[in-house]
C-alpha cells in the first residue's frame, strides 16, 4: 500500500522543510568554490532524477546557463511538471537515465538528490553510476545528496552509506558530510519553534543524510 502524506509535506513554507533545503544550499555553494567553481554560468550540469525541476530552478537561481542544464526524469507526471517549471533551453529526458543521450566527459557536475536511494536493485544502481561518471568531465565530480540510514517506516528506500559510494565510483575522490536532521525530529521540533531545528542538528548522530563530492581525477 502507498504512504499518504500531508499535502504539505514539502512546502517550503514549513520550517522543518527550508531549513533542511537551505543548509543543503550552502554545503553545495561550498562544495563549489572549494573547487574554483567562482562562475556559475559556465558550468554544465545534469541532474539524475530531476523530479518536477526544483533543483535545477536552485542552480538557475545561482546563475547556472538554462542551456547548460539538463534533467532526466523517469515519471512522465514529473517530467511534464518540469517542462512547465523550466525554460525551454534546459534540456529534459525522459525514461531511464542510464540510457539518456548525454555526451561521455560533456558535464562539469551530474547530481543526483535522494534517487539512489529509492532504487533497491543494485545492479541498477551500478548501472546509473557507470552512466553517471561516464558523463562527468575530468576534472568534474558527481554531486550527491541521498540517506545513509534505513527508513524503519518505508520498506521502499535504503540507506546509502558512504562505503557504498566508493563502490559505485571507484576512481573518483569521495569528500563527504552528514546533513540534515532527521526528518521525523525537524518536524516535530521545528512544529514547536523553528530554531529547535538548529538545536537538534547540532548532533551529529540525528543527520540522516549525506552530502558528497566525488571528483573525477584529471
Amino acid at each position: 500500500m502507498s504512504r499518504r502524506w500531508p499535502a504539505d509535506r514539502y512546502s517550503l513554507l514549513r520550517p522543518d522543510v527550508w531549513q533542511l533545503v537551505q543548509e543543503r544550499q550552502r554545503a553545495i555553494y561550498q562544495g563549489l568554490l572549494a573547487r574554483g567553481w567562482h562562475e556559475p554560468t559556465a558550468l554544465h550540469l545534469t541532474e539524475v532524477g530531476c523530479g518536477a525541476g526544483g533543483n535545477l530552478l536552485e542552480f538557475l537561481r545561482l546563475g547556472c546557463t538554462p542551456a547548460h542544464l539538463t534533467g532526466c526524469e523517469l515519471l512522465p507526471e514529473r517530467l511534464q511538471m518540469a517542462r512547465e517549471r523550466l525554460p525551454a533551453a534546459v534540456t529534459l529526458h525522459g525514461g531511464d537515465a542510464a540510457e539518456a543521450p548525454i555526451a561521455p566527459a560533456s558535464q562539469d557536475i551530474v547530481a543526483q538528490v535522494t534517487v539512489f536511494s529509492s532504487v533497491l536493485d543494485t545492479a541498477v544502481q551500478q548501472r546509473l553510476a557507470q552512466a553517471m561518471w561516464r558523463w562527468v568531465k575530468p576534472g568534474g565530480a558527481v554531486l550527491w545528496y541521498d540517506f545513509t540510514v534505513d527508513n524503519p517506516h518505508n520498506a521502499q528506500v535504503r540507506g546509502m552509506p558512504r562505503h557504498r559510494l566508493a563502490e559505485l565510483f571507484p576512481a573518483g575522490r569521495v569528500q563527504a558530510r552528514r546533513l540534515t536532521l532527521a526528518p521525523p525530529i525537524a518536524r516535530r521540533a521545528a512544529a514547536v519553534h523553528p530554531s529547535l531545528y538548529t538545536v537538534f542538528n547540532a548532533v551529529p548522530a540525528l543527520r540522516t543524510h549525506l552530502l558528497a563530492w566525488i571528483d573525477k581525477p584529471l
